[in-house]
């Protein structure tokens, strides 16, 4: 099996260059399978159901969520009723929605997704991500229920994502980070076998300070003071991600490779 995840989307930027570009890969690299982050696309925080729709229009299969799940609160009914979007496993017990879901694969096969919220650093104080998976991950065996299982680690620090992907070490096909915005360059296939990203990066335009307009960040950090709300830099974006090819009898990935197409950043093909 192919898979595909994205990082997170950033505004209209990073949701244009997955419009222009997501079914020309799935064409070209013969995708089974797209995961996209797409917490940042309305507006730099938050996803629309108008927004959603369009990630899923363009050729992904599941799109996570992550902190800013609900800032767009039409997204709590939407979530009710589209099963392809997910948020976090640990948001919140009353989140609406789910966190892990087992999806259909053409040829009769299954993938398992589940998104998990760090808890080092993060404004709220969410519930532990490691119960919050353990049982998801009991009841999914890889090459038994699933094909594969892909596990997404929306959370700050890089200890807390490498900490979690040993811990998922032979339990899941890829374990990748999102949140920071920042690709990381150690993409490696774990000593039990799961492939593993501290951070996917995001798709939207470098030119900016983590897919922001610079001059509003950059003014707090130099002055102390706000001046306006953030806004999502709108110049040409950079396409971030990991590509997983996976043995379907094991859930094993075969081999893993970073992803980055078009804007500011160095190439990284599969």
């Amino acid at each position: 099996m192919r898979l595909l995840f994205l990082g997170d989307v950033v505004g209209r930027a990073g949701r244009l260059a997955v419009a222009e570009r997501l079914a020309g890969l799935r064409a070209d690299w013969g995708l089974d399978f797209v995961v996209v982050n797409g917490e940042n696309a309305t507006a730099g925080a938050g996803l629309s159901p108008e927004h959603a729709r369009a990630l899923l229009a363009a050729g992904a299969d599941v799109v996570t969520l992550g902190d800013h799940a609900f800032d767009m609160r039409d997204m709590e009914a939407f979530i009710e009723q589209e099963p392809r979007i997910l948020r976090p496993l640990n948001f919140a017990k009353a989140a609406p929605g789910r966190g892990a879901r087992l999806y259909d694969v053409p040829g009769g096969r299954k993938v398992l997704v589940a998104a998990a919220l760090g808890q080092v650093f993060m404004k709220r104080p969410f519930d532990d991500p490691f119960s919050a998976l353990e049982p998801v991950l009991r009841a999914h065996p890889l090459g038994g229920m699933a094909n594969a299982v892909l596990v997404e680690v929306h959370a700050e620090a890089t200890s807390e994502k490498m900490a979690l992907g040993h811990w998922c070490d032979g339990r899941a096909t890829v374990v990748v980070g999102t949140h920071t915005h920042i690709p990381t360059a150690d993409a490696q296939i774990l000593p039990a076998g799961t492939g593993y990203l501290s951070d996917a990066g995001m798709c939207g335009d470098y030119d900016s300070v983590i897919g922001m307009d610079k001059a509003e960040p950059m003014r707090r950090f130099i002055t102390g003071m706000s001046k306006g709300r953030f806004e999502p830099a709108g110049g040409v974006a950079t396409l971030c991600g990991l590509f997983a090819e996976t043995d379907d009898r094991t859930g094993r990935p075969l081999r893993i490779a970073p992803v980055r197409l078009g804007g500011r950043l160095p190439q990284a093909l599969p």
